[in-house]
C-alpha cells in the first residue's frame, strides 16, 4: 500500500511572533504534526501562509491525500483563489483536517455553510476532560473511554456548525461547559474531520492520545477508490423508452393478478 502524502499547513505566525510560542512549538505547529505523522509512517510536507499562494499550489494539492489545516489569527489573509482550489481538490476525494481555531477558516466555513463558527471560549489553561462517544469509530481506534488535557484554551456550546455526520468526541472543562470536539463530515468524495484541541501556547500536540487521534483522523479521511464523480447533463446509462415504463407497471399488475 503506497504511503498517505499529508500536506500540513499552518499560518506559522504566532511562533515567528512571540518568543513564548516558539519555546513552545520550536519547529512550528506544522513541524511538529508532520513529525508525528513521518513517525506513524507516512509522507508529510508543510505549507506556511507566508509562502506564495500560501504553499498551496495546484501541483502541491494534485499531491496531497489529506491536508491538515491549523489557523487562528490570519483567516481572512488566505487568498479566496487558494480557498477555492482547497475546497475544490476535498469534493474530488481531497480529506481535509481541521484543528482547534481552524473552524473560523474560509475553508471551512465554506465547506460547512457557516458565516461564522461561532462559539464560547476562555483562555484560562483549565483541564480538559475528551470523552469517546463513538469508541467505534476509526478515529477512536486505540483510545480509552476518556484522556486528559492538562491544561488547553476552553472551548464552549453553542458551536454554530452544522450537525455532523459523525459525532466522535465531546469535551468537559473545569468551568462545566461542554463542546462537540471531533466532528465527521462528507463533502463529495471528500471526508472532513475537526478536532478542537490545539491552543499555540500549550504543547498539545506533543501529547500521545491526540497525537493518535490525529494520526486516526489522517487515515479515515485519506481517499478510497471511489470512481470520478460526474455532474451536468448527461445522458441516461441505458436507453430508456415511454413504452418501456408502461410495459414494466403491466407485467407488474399482471403478475399481482395471477397471485390473486
Amino acid at each position: 500500500m503506497d504511503k498517505i502524502c499529508v500536506t500540513v499547513w499552518n499560518e506559522y505566525l504566532h511562533e515567528v511572533q512571540f518568543e513564548e510560542i516558539a519555546k513552545v512549538y520550536p519547529n512550528g505547529i506544522h513541524g511538529c504534526i508532520a513529525g508525528f505523522l513521518q513517525k506513524a509512517g507516512m509522507q508529510t510536507r508543510t505549507a506556511t501562509l507566508r509562502q506564495p499562494q500560501h504553499g498551496l499550489t495546484d501541483a502541491v494539492l494534485a499531491e496531497t491525500d489529506v491536508l491538515v489545516w491549523w489557523g487562528h489569527m490570519a483567516h481572512d489573509a488566505v487568498e479566496d483563489a487558494v480557498v477555492q482550489a482547497v475546497c475544490r481538490r476535498v469534493e474530488e476525494g481531497m480529506g481535509l483536517v481541521v484543528l482547534h481555531s481552524g473552524h473560523a477558516s474560509k475553508v471551512f466555513r465554506r465547506l460547512c455553510g457557516m458565516d461564522t463558527g461561532a462559539l464560547k471560549w476562555r483562555e484560562d489553561g483549565e483541564k480538559e476532560i475528551i470523552w469517546v462517544v463513538d469508541p467505534g469509530h476509526p478515529i477512536a481506534e486505540g483510545l480509552e473511554e476518556k484522556f486528559i488535557i492538562p491544561h488547553e484554551e476552553m472551548y464552549g456550546e453553542h458551536f454554530n456548525i452544522p450537525a455532523p455526520d459523525q459525532l466522535v468526541f465531546i469535551s468537559w472543562f473545569e468551568g462545566g461547559e461542554v463542546f462537540r470536539s471531533g466532528c465527521c463530515y462528507h463533502r463529495g468524495k471528500g471526508k472532513i474531520f475537526y478536532f478542537r484541541p490545539g491552543h499555540e501556547a500549550f504543547a498539545t500536540y506533543e501529547i500521545p492520545e491526540v497525537q493518535k487521534v490525529i494520526t486516526n483522523a489522517v487515515r479515515w479521511a485519506a481517499p478510497g477508490n471511489a470512481p470520478p464523480i460526474t455532474y451536468g447533463n448527461t445522458q441516461p446509462v441505458v436507453s430508456f423508452t415511454p413504452d418501456d415504463a408502461f410495459s414494466g407497471v403491466a407485467g407488474l399488475h399482471d403478475a399481482k393478478a395471477g397471485d390473486s
